[in-house]
């Protein structure tokens, strides 16, 4: 996941050679795509995306399997909107982020997914479907995808309170988010988030200045320490809003933040310079920390998860054999070797149980069950994430995605909160 910020764009999964990195989406587009021409073997399909999953080892992979070239578009978040917006004959298919769905589907720029035509369609992640994972609620609070999965119909600009023929985005990759930590220099153990306002850490901690995540995280610490109750932490209210950007700066003013990150790689120097211990952080930056021989955790903590997730989409200028392909490419990713690639790195498939087919079972065992590492944990790329004995932070499958509380979204007073956040940066 990437978003654009002062011009720059900041991607979930920079440190990852040769993966999912911008600059191996940029690598797909140049080596397995340009220029947009029916290739030889099969149909070339142009797909938008912000590169979380965009990988020259995925598109790769599917040319030989399908005979499918994929010219990769690897844009920032608000680029990929725009386009679904004002561009949409300018891509064939798309992978967008489900929490910006309420602002993209009155446009009817995308047109429903049908999922007779989607092979795994029933196996689908529920925590994403219906928002359970192994048959209990998650928190819905935010965008949760399970709000907005469905279409009343193919063309229609409506959700769906149910279950339909029709699916808004069928998903790529989705994760759970928490704060990353200093074990080594905090001395004892963080269980809540309340502790990113806790004097304890006055001058040592980091808020990302992403406004529509940081706002979030900041809500998870403001309510974990019994300052406010929300109504929903994803869509606060003007008052809401007022009190949470209040909060932050009275703690701002009493200097306990070292930080306001704008960058992967600044998330990662704070925190393996020690100058912050306890920071909103992703989880790839996490590891890059670790890959420095430094301490850093990811722990769950008791108020649970901050969620995200991304889906393909098919724009309504997609015609004929072009939609042909873009289901044959779904219906490939589902089917295991790309969910595989991506939960070894870190991240969630849509369809677990195809991926756990291309899984070693101590990789599936550590990345999904919670189980410590039988052996050395790798990245597709090789480079090592964890040595054997290690545990993934948090847990299993269940315990995460189980455990979420909140999940990115653009709030319906967006506007007035980013204007009330930039006042927070500038105090």
């Amino acid at each position: 996941m990437s978003y654009r910020l002062n011009g720059n764009s900041v991607d979930r999964r920079t440190f990852l050679k040769g993966s999912a990195a911008a600059g191996g989406a940029l690598l797909g587009a140049q080596v397995l795509g340009a220029p947009a021409v029916l290739a030889a073997d099969g149909m070339t399909l142009r797909y938008l995306g912000t590169a979380v999953n965009q990988s020259a080892d995925i598109a790769k992979k599917c040319k030989e399997d399908t005979g499918i070239t994929i010219e990769y578009i690897p844009v920032t978040t608000d680029e990929v909107a725009k386009r679904i917006i004002t561009q949409p004959n300018s891509f064939d298919m798309v992978d967008s982020e489900y929490f910006s769905l309420p602002n993209l589907i009155p446009s009817g720029n995308l047109v429903g997914m049908d999922a007779k035509k989607i092979k795994y369609a029933d196996k689908l992640a529920t925590v994403l479907t219906k928002g359970m994972v192994d048959g209990k609620m998650v928190g819905m609070q935010g965008t949760a995808p399970a709000k907005v999965f469905y279409l009343e119909g193919e063309h229609s600009a409506k959700f769906a309170k149910e279950q339909t023929e029709w699916i808004t985005l069928i998903p790529t990759t989705y994760n759970a988010d928490t704060l990353g930590m200093r074990p080594d220099l905090i001395g004892h153990e963080v269980k809540h988030w309340k502790a990113l306002l806790d004097p304890e850490f006055k001058g040592r901690t980091a808020l990302i200045n992403v406004p529509s995540i940081g706002i979030m995280d900041a809500a998870m610490a403001i309510e974990s320490a019994g300052l406010m109750t929300y109504g929903d932490k994803g869509n606060q209210t003007k008052a809401e809003i007022d009190f949470t950007i209040d909060t932050l700066i009275k703690a701002k003013k009493a200097g306990q933040f070292r930080a306001f990150w704008t960058d992967f790689n600044e998330s990662v120097n704070l925190m393996a310079s020690g100058e912050v211990v306890l920071q909103s952080m992703w989880s790839p930056a996490v590891t890059a920390v670790r890959s420095k021989g430094i301490k850093c955790a990811y722990p769950g903590l008791a108020e649970g998860y901050r969620g995200w997730a991304s889906g393909f989409g098919i724009p309504k200028t997609t015609r004929g054999k072009k939609i042909d392909a873009a289901y044959e490419f779904v219906n490939w990713f589902l089917s295991g070797w790309a969910g595989a690639f991506l939960n070894r790195q870190g991240y969630y498939s849509a369809v677990p149980e195809t991926a756990e087919e291309f899984m070693k079972p101590y990789e599936w065992d550590f990345w999904m069950e919670g189980k410590p590492a039988a052996q050395d944990i790798h990245a597709p790329d090789g480079t090592l994430i964890e040595k054997a004995g290690a545990m993934r932070d948090g847990g299993s499958y269940a315990a995460r995605m189980g455990h979420v509380a909140c999940w990115n979204s653009v709030m319906e007073q967006n506007e007035y909160m980013v204007r009330k956040w930039n006042q927070f940066i500038a105090a």
